[in-house]
């Protein structure tokens, strides 16, 4: 399987993401955190999948003078895209509010963008999954975010939380997508690099 024919390839996930290293665990294969920050800025012409695709590609930029040849770095980063705008992390309790508010009710979609670097080659996916809220009471955005501090969360939501068992009646696309990597496209994607 994948992970045998990954032996001879080092994988570096660069992400202090809990649920992202998780996936790759989940999905047998090894791999080391290396992390670099990064000012996660991107140009107001960018739209939807263009400014994850971007911000993937950017936070790739500060590992490529050390890559080695049988090095394969994954960067990645998701938006939520919500009424014709980007929602990254809250910044504070309001701004989580504001953020859960506007969902409530409505479809979004959430785009995670995973960029491939090696020593030779670039490569950039992304994966859309539409998810739709029930109309949330105020009492239950509160809770919510007293409860769990989701200012890690793009959308300020984790659907593998309390808020997604309450309050998301319907999603179309990638499940795990939504938590935060497109589990299936980063394995089709791995094997066509080494193929």
């Amino acid at each position: 399987m994948l992970a045998d024919a990954l032996k001879s390839y080092h994988l570096i996930l660069a992400s202090g993401s809990p649920r992202r290293q998780q996936f790759f665990k989940d999905l047998g294969l090894d791999f080391e955190v290396r992390l670099k920050s990064i000012k996660e800025d991107y140009p107001d012409r960018l739209q939807h999948f263009e400014i994850s695709d971007y911000l993937s590609q950017l936070k790739a930029i500060p590992f490529k003078e050390e890559l080695q040849d049988n090095d394969i770095l994954i960067t990645s980063d998701t938006i939520v895209w919500h009424d014709n705008k980007a929602l990254g992390k809250p910044i504070n309790h309001d701004e989580a509010f504001e953020m859960l508010s506007s969902m409530s009710g409505k479809t979004h979609e959430v785009i995670t963008s995973v960029c491939f670097t090696t020593s030779k080659l670039q490569k950039t996916v992304n994966a859309i999954t539409k998810v739709n809220f029930k109309d949330l009471t105020e009492e239950e955005i509160e809770y919510y975010i007293d409860r769990y501090k989701p200012f890690d969360k793009a959308g300020a939501y984790g659907i593998q939380e309390w808020i997604g068992h309450i309050g998301i009646t319907h999603i179309e696309g990638s499940y795990f997508n939504v938590v935060g990597l497109p589990t299936h496209l980063v394995y089709k994607t791995l094997k066509s690099i080494i193929d």
